[in-house]
């Protein structure tokens, strides 16, 4: 019986807390190691798609969640070497009764920090920081996390939601270092009043180019604008956070339309990230012993699902135990099944929007620009609807 002991939940970030949200609200005890000092997410802006609202409801959090979100009008996709709209997808009232939610952007620290709040007072729920889980050892009747400061915590369950870089998986599939993309992404955040005043749109925004591209969209309640742009540079290492020059960043723009680079030279302290991801591994169960979000199927940005998809991860993995409380086996394979197909569509189209939509050139982009601007928001809805349909335990409908 699960019951006897808490399920452990490796990793904090907002995969690990929805997990352990969704798990006690089941009537599981958890408990999340967490290897930083303090709980909270860095980064900035993320964008919530209809299927991440209909996670927030199923794991209650969904007034807290649309409270602090800021609800753009389109998607917008515009050409950054003629600085003309390609297209764009209207993401109002038509938009939200197709998919029963709407189309949203927050503040990633926002965002744990609903999930942090409902952890937080939930009495089945335990955190514990300074607790990063090294490694597990498992011999039938429970699972034992090795801590890497040498404690050892024994529990029914294990959940590995370590992210990108997750011991977790090291062990359980061991396929090496993720994969790198060669794409470095830089972030910034903008006061509105430095935003240009023309380019205010309450739309999320991309200006794609010939390997680059640039992402802008208003967040907490309009005071500051998201800004990130990507390109194509064949960085050959994994780097997270780095705080690099705007000379740096502008390199890989100084070929798009002059409006498109008069938006990043308004961004002020820049960091870089290399984008990384993995090919899909239907791996994810080894005994007690499950992955989870970014540990599981880690993906490229372009598609704005990464943390939708470890949200209905959580949704899934908290219905089949409660749905097999006394067959973990079942529970995790139903989980695993559900789950990795989606997911793994999620990964590799994701890596497909960035070739042919992000970063095409030449006649690829001419290509690109005739298709898309020839399709309605509704043949856009249609699109979609396999993704923006799902809740994590059912497919588009």
């Amino acid at each position: 019986m699960l019951e006897q002991r808490p399920i452990l939940i490796a990793g904090g970030g907002i995969g690990g807390l929805a997990a352990a949200l969704g798990l006690a609200q089941k009537g599981f005890r958890v408990t999340v190691l967490e290897k930083a000092a303090a709980l909270g997410e860095i980064g900035a802006g993320i964008q919530l798609g209809p299927n991440a609202f209909h996670a927030f409801d199923t794991l209650g959090v969904g007034e807290a969640a649309r409270a602090m979100a800021v609800y753009i009008d389109k998607l917008r996709l515009m050409d950054a070497l003629s600085a003309e709209e390609i297209t764009h997808i209207d993401l109002g009232d038509a938009f939200r009764t197709r998919f029963r939610n709407p189309y949203a952007v927050v503040h990633r620290g926002d965002l744990h920090g609903v999930f942090l709040k409902a952890c937080r007072e939930h009495p089945l729920i335990e955190l514990r920081t300074r607790s990063e889980v090294a490694g597990y050892d498992q011999d039938g009747a429970s699972v034992t996390a090795r801590l890497a400061s040498g404690d050892k915590i024994t529990g029914s369950l294990l959940i590995g939601a370590d992210g990108l870089w997750s011991n977790i998986r090291k062990q359980l599939i061991g396929d090496g270092a993720p994969r790198v993309s060669g794409h470095t992404t830089y972030r910034s955040v903008i006061p509105t009043e430095q935003m240009p005043e023309d380019l205010r749109w309450n739309a999320a925004t991309l200006w794609a180019g010939p390997k680059c591209h640039i992402v802008h969209y208003p967040l907490s309640g309009w005071k500051v604008f998201n800004l990130v742009v990507t390109y194509h540079n064949d960085a050959p290492e994994p780097v997270a956070g780095k705080p690099v020059s705007e000379d740096e960043v502008m390199q890989g723009f100084t070929h798009v339309h002059p409006r498109a680079q008069t938006i990043i030279r308004h961004g002020k302290d820049w960091k870089l990230w290399v984008l990384c991801d993995r090919d899909p591994n239907e791996r994810w169960i080894d005994g007690r012993v499950a992955l989870l979000g970014d540990a599981a199927h880690p993906m490229m940005q372009y598609f704005a699902q990464g943390a939708c998809m470890a949200m209905e991860d959580a949704v899934c993995l908290s219905q089949m135990l409660a749905d097999h409380p006394d067959d973990l086996a079942a529970a995790l394979e139903n989980y695993r099944q559900q789950r990795f197909a989606r997911t793994a569509r999620v990964q590799l189209q994701s890596r497909l929007i960035g070739e042919h939509i992000y970063h095409p050139a030449g006649l690829h982009a001419e290509l690109r620009n005739a298709i898309m601007s020839a399709k309605s928001s509704e043949d856009y809805y249609g699109h979609l609807a396999w993704l923006y349909g799902g809740t994590g335990l059912t497919q588009a409908s």
